[in-house]
């Protein structure tokens, strides 16, 4: 949800913090700030808005030092205000902490905290870790990374943590629980990140904390980590930063949205690559083997995920019940621990995130193996918390998503489901021959289908000008379109802050008929499918009620673009692979309805990209 970076060692530390943030600024873009060490004082700065605007009130300051700290915030506790940013300091400025996560039991410390003296300007949770580790130094007389170790042992919630003092110059105390953390290590310094983006620039070389860490960095000594609770040294796991600096830029594009939205043709095929062999007849992920019997064997699929990633879900609950005959339930990973679940050993639960950070669907998983059930990772980020505490999975190989909206990463997990459901129901003997075949021949040509289906975008844009001034929209699909269409309403509202809603079609008359007037657009996804002919007569019930038809159709219809005001044509596939072709219109058309409407679409306001709190 927020953004950490951190350095120290002999260069300065402001660049590489301005620098860091900016390019983690897609996890929260509320209010920023930085802490470093300047002539045994910390100089912090802080301000309200984005990290450009931080960096123009830094530019009139004197900003130098060799050890910093800097943090861009998603709110969560206290409105986006200077004062609500982080760093925050302890009572007498000495230590400033900066804080990815949620203190739960935050109100209680404060009432403690409170009572012995101390005083609050903030309304933030993240003030109270700084005087009880203040509090806890000077009363316990220990130095300052044992006061942030007891601390923690008091502390219910999720965080990812950077502490300085002005009292120690050249140390850096981090901690995590819950939220990512990453050290990259240099020759003589070291970079902290919340992910690989900061770091990727200066080192390859890098240390995932794990949950219960606490780790000391200074240039002048060795990296040393310990467990929070029992206090016992661990050994540093160095591990190679898997991320290219070029993916981090807009390469041309005007936003990163954009560049992701064209770059699903190589996504795609970057999922695809190794697994699938046409010539060889052979669909494989490796990252499954292992647990590919137990998969077949399953009572059932529990798929776990959040926001776009559950849309994949649905997809992918067709996708299996279709092809291998196991049934599927798709869970919101936000509710699925709250309602107590009948989770069995011979559940196989499929956990699918972007980030691999999400908090609701870490969660799930933990229910998910505390009960014995086979848990699979389907996730974007190598070595993120959710491939690391899965059994088993496969990565997405999207690269890496910038934009909050989610767009290739999509299209990549529907890739990965399919290509899963293919292995399955290859080895269960659930899918005949020629069909699979076919399958597979199809799922080898999307790319380029992909690639003609991104000729559209001066198309759309014209017909994004007629959403501009709308206020609602309304999105119809059936069958495995009716998570396209949930989808493409996500985009649209995400973005352009136009309130749309997505419905299987026939479920259109069972209320939400009511809305359609000669003001409301309705997108239809009409492609030529076993429901095409219901689909035509849900249009016909709109256009009775004068609603505007933009409709995505299989190249060549006729019907339905006699019926529509806009049509879209998109290439043919078979009915199950479609979503891969037919949720690209309705990305493009949330993009340019956005930039038309003067939106911040890489940053659209109230979202951060991983969501690492509950």
């Amino acid at each position: 949800m927020c953004g950490i970076v951190a350095y120290t060692g002999c260069k300065e530390a402001y660049p590489i913090l301005i620098k860091g943030l900016k390019r983690l600024e897609y996890r929260g873009y509320d209010s920023a700030g930085v802490s470093i060490i300047q002539g045994g004082e910390l100089a912090t700065y802080k301000q309200r808005g984005s990290v450009d605007q931080l960096d123009e009130f830094c530019m009139t300051q004197n900003v130098t030092g060799h050890t910093g700290i800097g943090h861009t915030r998603w709110a969560t506790h206290g409105e986006p205000s200077s004062t609500n940013a982080h760093p925050h300091l302890s009572a007498d400025g000495r230590i400033a902490i900066i804080h990815n996560g949620i203190i739960e039991n935050y109100l209680p410390l404060r009432k403690e905290l409170t009572q012995r003296g101390y005083v609050f300007h903030s309304e933030t949770d993240t003030e109270v870790l700084v005087h009880l580790i203040d509090d806890i130094h000077k009363n316990e007389q220990c130095d300052l990374a044992e006061a942030v170790r007891i601390a923690l042992t008091n502390v219910v919630g999720a965080y990812a943590l950077a502490i300085i003092s002005a009292d120690e110059p050249d140390q850096i105390i981090l901690a995590k629980k819950g939220s990512p953390l990453l050290i990259g290590v240099g020759k003589d310094e070291y970079f902290i990140g919340s992910d690989g983006s900061p770091i990727v620039e200066y080192t390859r070389k890098v240390v995932y904390l794990e949950d219960g860490d606490v780790a000391v960095v200074n240039p002048h000594k060795k990296l040393e980590i310990k467990n929070i609770n029992d206090n016992v040294k661990k050994r540093p796991y160095l591990q190679k930063l898997e991320l290219n600096l070029e993916q981090l830029e807009k390469g041309g594009f005007e936003h990163f949205m954009l560049k992701e939205i064209f770059e699903q043709p190589r996504a795609i095929k970057d999922s695809m690559r190794g697994r699938l062999n046409v010539k060889k007849d052979i669909v494989a992920l490796g990252g499954i083997i292992e647990y590919e019997q137990k998969m077949l064997n399953a009572r059932r699929f529990i798929i776990v995920a959040c926001g776009t990633s559950w849309h994949a879900g649905i997809v992918g609950e067709y996708l299996f019940e279709n092809l291998v005959r196991i049934p599927v339930e798709v869970e919101y990973a936000s509710e699925f621990r709250y309602r107590n679940p009948l989770i069995y050993e011979d559940d196989v639960v499929i956990a699918i995130s972007q980030s691999g950070e999400t908090a609701d669907t870490i969660a799930a998983i933990e229910l998910a193996k505390s009960k014995g059930a086979t848990v699979i990772g389907i996730c974007n980020v190598v070595s993120s918390t959710i491939s690391r505490i899965t059994q088993a999975g496969s990565y997405t190989h999207a690269g890496p998503e910038i934009g909050v909206a989610s767009t290739k990463a999509f299209t990549a997990q529907v890739t990965v489901l399919a290509l899963m459901a293919l292995s399955l129901a290859r080895k269960k003997g659930t899918l005949p021959l020629s069909e699979y075949h076919r399958i597979i021949s199809c799922l080898e040509l999307i790319p380029k289908q992909v690639e003609e289906t991104l000729k559209l975008n001066d198309q759309i844009k014209e017909i994004a000008k007629f959403f501009v001034n709308k206020r609602n929209a309304i999105y119809l699909g059936r069958g495995v379109n009716y998570p396209v269409a949930l989808e493409g309403a996500l985009k649209l509202k995400e973005i352009s802050y136009i309130h749309a809603e997505g419905y299987p079609a026939a479920e259109m008359k069972h209320g939400p008929i009511a809305l359609i007037d000669e003001e409301m657009p309705v997108v239809v996804l009409a492609t030529e499918q076993d429901t095409y002919e219901k689909t035509v007569s849900n249009i016909q019930e709109v256009i009775s009620r004068k609603g505007k038809i933009i409709s995505i159709v299989t190249k060549g219809d006729t019907l339905v673009k006699g019926m529509s005001d806009f049509c879209i044509e998109i290439p043919e596939t078979i009915e199950l692979l479609t979503p891969l072709l037919s949720s690209i219109p309705l990305q493009l058309l949330a993009y340019h309805v956005a930039v038309l409407r003067g939106c911040n679409v890489d940053k659209p306001r109230n979202l951060a990209k991983s969501v690492s709190v509950e």
